[in-house]
C-alpha cells in the first residue's frame, strides 16, 4: 500500500490534466481554451494551466499558504473578473478533492489512509478559503476602481461609444430643448 503522496506525485500528469479540464469546463469557449497552448493568444487557458499545475506541486511539497498567493492569485484574478459566481469562482479549488478521488478510484491498488485523505481535504478547504479571500479582494477593488470612473467622470470616456458621438448627442439634446 503506498502513501496518498506517492500515489498523488505518480499521477501527477494525469491529476494536473483532469483538473484543468474541469476548471477550463467552466468557460463558455472552453474548446478553445483547452486547445490553444500559445500564452499569448490564449492567456486564460496558459495562465490557469500554468496556475494550478504551482497550485499542486505546492500542495505536494506543502508549501506554506504564503507560497501558493501567487500561483492562486493567476486563477482565482481571472475569475474575478468575469461574470462568475463566487462558488463559481472558487470551486476550481474544491474540485482537485474530487480529481483525486477519481484518480484513487481507478488504480485498485492504491489504498491511501484515511487520515492522509483527511489531512488533503483539510489542506484544499483552506486553500479554498484563501481563494474566496482572493476573489473577495478582487471583486472589491473592481468595484472601487468602477466608483472612481464614475466619481471621475472617466466612465463616460469608457462606456460610451465614440466621445464624438457623446458630443453630437449633446448637441441634438440643447437643439431639441431650444426647439421646444
Amino acid at each position: 500500500m503506498s502513501s496518498l503522496k506517492e500515489t498523488l506525485l505518480a499521477q501527477k500528469d494525469e491529476i494536473i490534466s483532469l483538473w484543468v479540464d474541469r476548471t477550463l469546463d467552466s468557460y463558455i469557449s472552453s474548446g478553445f481554451f483547452k486547445s490553444s497552448a500559445d500564452r499569448f493568444a490564449n492567456p486564460v487557458g496558459a495562465n490557469i494551466r500554468e496556475g494550478l499545475t504551482d497550485l499542486y506541486e505546492m500542495l505536494l511539497t506543502k508549501a506554506a499558504p504564503k507560497e501558493m498567493i501567487a500561483p492562486l492569485d493567476q486563477v482565482i484574478r481571472i475569475r474575478a473578473v468575469q461574470e462568475f459566481s463566487p462558488s463559481q469562482a472558487v470551486a476550481p479549488i474544491l474540485e482537485l478533492k474530487w480529481v483525486v478521488r477519481q484518480i484513487l478510484k481507478s488504480g485498485k491498488k492504491v489504498r491511501p489512509d484515511a487520515a492522509e485523505l483527511d489531512e488533503f481535504d483539510c489542506d484544499m478547504d483552506r486553500l479554498a478559503l484563501l481563494a474566496f479571500d482572493m476573489y473577495t479582494e478582487c471583486r472589491e477593488s473592481l468595484y472601487k476602481n468602477r466608483i472612481h470612473e464614475i466619481k471621475s467622470g472617466r466612465f463616460i470616456l469608457t462606456d460610451s461609444a465614440c466621445s464624438s458621438a457623446l458630443v453630437g448627442a449633446s448637441r441634438s439634446n440643447c437643439v431639441e430643448a431650444v426647439v421646444d
